[in-house]
């Protein structure tokens, strides 16, 4: 197996420019996920280290050696797209089994034909075996095109949103399979997707692109919770992170905001670390990030509750999505119980947990600090080291 490294890499297509002098490295024997929106450059990189692709600037190194003139079917990677890539004349055996018949990899058919059994029955398609593409599923053939990158064992498996064809529980079954198949070859995987599920699920680590540029490379935790900045925080989680505008004041406890639209002035619970990084910054402003699960309602007043509005009540699959609007002016949003009986525009009061909150630089909009945020970098070490 070996390790990826991109040093200094820039792609552009006419006068779009797709890679933004991209570093990575990927360890040996790594999950590695390459996560962001549509178009922000995963699949380019990914056809870069494949050969696919010649970067403009830089250098792609596998195994310690750069490999910028080494043709692709040297390179020795397998990769499954998103958009399968199956021959259509030939049945799912004879797909799943080409790698193997290749000059490049050729084995005698005894040798393929259990290969050929261990990856059908990995993947439940063993009952697919004699029929040709056109007679399956879209899931089916997404099974196919992963079979015959599994069959053989390569330096690198490079994912292309592999389960993006997928119904929702063969996806989540996947998930599992994926990692467990990878652990079991013990090889290297790059795997390409922009659902922040898949992402947080299977990586080692995550790299977070945005328009071309690497934004953040860590552990689930830490872009989850220590996010590099608001489009990082906004991308991992849903639903979607609240972000609030604050003016940043002194207060007789120490330090307290005012949340545009709350009307209200709120003290900060005491934190010798986040009032350190804030203290600067006192008397301006900046914005407060907020999961919806770190947030908490009543349809009662309550003490220390904020009074606002249903705006929306949705429901998600096994939780639902409450939509406050305070002074109708700030919306925030909050996880809540299905099943509840919920009126639009009814009076609902709403509480902010303080301790699980994150600050952002108003103009920068990058990560400043977090309450907890000692613990999390503790966690994060401990995993690393175990791992």
């Amino acid at each position: 197996m070996a390790s990826i490294e991109l040093i200094g890499v820039n792609k552009s297509f006419r006068k779009v420019q797709a890679l933004k002098n991209v570093n990575l490295e990927v360890k040996d024997k790594e999950f590695f996920v390459l996560f962001g929106p549509a178009g922000a450059g995963k699949t380019t990189i990914l056809n870069i280290i494949a050969g696919i692709h010649v970067p403009d600037e830089g250098a792609v190194k596998i195994g310690g050696k750069v490999v910028n003139q080494v043709e692709p079917q040297d390179r020795d990677v397998a990769m499954v797209f998103e958009n399968y890539a199956l021959y259509p004349h030939m049945k799912v055996y004879d797909n799943i089994a080409s790698p193997l018949r290749s000059p490049k990899h050729k084995q005698d058919e005894a040798s393929i034909k259990e290969a050929v059994e261990r990856v059908a029955t990995l993947l439940k398609i063993e009952k697919f075996l004699d029929r040709l593409p056109i007679q399956l599923s879209n899931g089916q053939r997404q099974r196919v095109a992963l079979g015959r990158a599994l069959v053989r064992y390569p330096n690198v498996y490079l994912m292309d949103e592999p389960l993006a064809h997928l119904d929702a529980k063969l996806r989540n079954f996947m998930r599992g399979e994926l990692k467990m198949i990878q652990s079991n070859f013990n090889t290297t995987a790059i795997y390409v997707t922009h659902d922040f599920m898949e992402a947080m699920s299977l990586s080692d680590r995550i790299a977070v692109i945005n328009q071309g540029e690497i934004i953040q490379v860590g552990t689930s935790d830490e872009i989850y919770y220590l996010p590099h900045n608001e489009f990082v925080a906004q991308l991992m989680g849903d639903p979607e992170i609240n972000i609030l505008d604050c003016a940043l004041n002194e207060s007789d406890n120490g330090m307290s905001v005012s949340i545009a639209g709350f009307g209200v002035d709120l003290v900060l619970p005491f934190d010798e670390g986040v009032f350190a990084k804030l203290e600067e910054r006192k008397g301006g402003k900046v914005r407060l990030g907020l999961r919806p699960q770190n947030l908490d309602f009543s349809f009662e007043p309550k003490d220390g509750y904020i009074k606002g509005s249903v705006y929306t009540y949705e429901t998600i699959g096994n939780k639902s999505v409450l939509t406050v609007m305070v002074n109708d002016e700030a919306e925030v949003r909050i996880v809540a119980p299905n099943g509840l009986r919920v009126k639009l525009d009814q009076d609902v009061f709403v509480k902010l947990d303080f301790t699980r909150s994150m600050f952002f630089d108003d103009e920068s909009t990058e990560f400043i600090c977090r309450y907890d945020e000692d613990a999390v970098r503790s966690l994060a070490t401990e995993k690393e080291e175990e791992a």
